[in-house]
């Protein structure tokens, strides 16, 4: 299930203000990136559901962050793409139970304008806050207890696309 924070804010007009979002569909990297839900910014930690076709949509629409000579004709190529999707793929080394990285990655998953749209309006199942299994999971490593720690990790499975050639344009280089 991708995991992010909450897809929009709200002014004083009650309308939404749209900005970037990140998904990060990888338990132990997003605790990586709010060291526990501890991070100033980041002390709760959101398990947001989506359905599978907004996230399928999302990796068909996207472009990946950085240049990559073979998946695009130039720069300029690349350049373009980036300007014309509303979503960008980072591939980040995924990590272990204390934190390390590994040698495989995870996808990292930003989204803008129409897919952030999307995103909050269709894509949402459901939503739960797990900030306090981040932090009993954080507990049990701090203790010496890694086993434990697993134990409790929420069950990830490897990503297989259902639509053929989804994932074409954003592999990782």
């Amino acid at each position: 299930m991708p995991r992010s924070s909450a897809p929009t804010s709200r002014n004083t007009s009650g309308s939404p203000t749209w900005c970037s979002q990140q998904t990060k569909p990888s338990f132990l990297w997003m605790m990586y990136r709010s060291d526990w839900g501890t991070a100033e910014g980041q002390r709760t930690v959101l398990a947001v559901e989506i359905t599978r076709e907004g996230f399928e949509w999302a990796l068909g629409n996207a472009c990946v962050s950085h240049y990559v000579p073979g998946l695009h004709a130039d720069q300029a190529a690349w350049r373009e793409e980036l300007r014309r999707t509303p979503a960008r793929v980072q591939w980040d080394p995924e990590r272990d139970i204390h934190l390390r990285p590994l040698p495989h990655r995870a996808l990292q998953l930003g989204l803008t304008g129409e897919a952030a749209h999307r995103y909050a309006d269709e894509w949402i199942v459901s939503i739960t806050d797990v900030t306090a299994l981040a932090h009993e999971v954080h507990a049990q490593v701090r203790a010496g207890r890694p086993e434990e720690a697993r134990r409790l990790l929420p069950d990830e499975t490897p990503y297989e696309p259902s639509t053929p050639g989804v994932t074409a344009r954003i592999r990782e280089a």
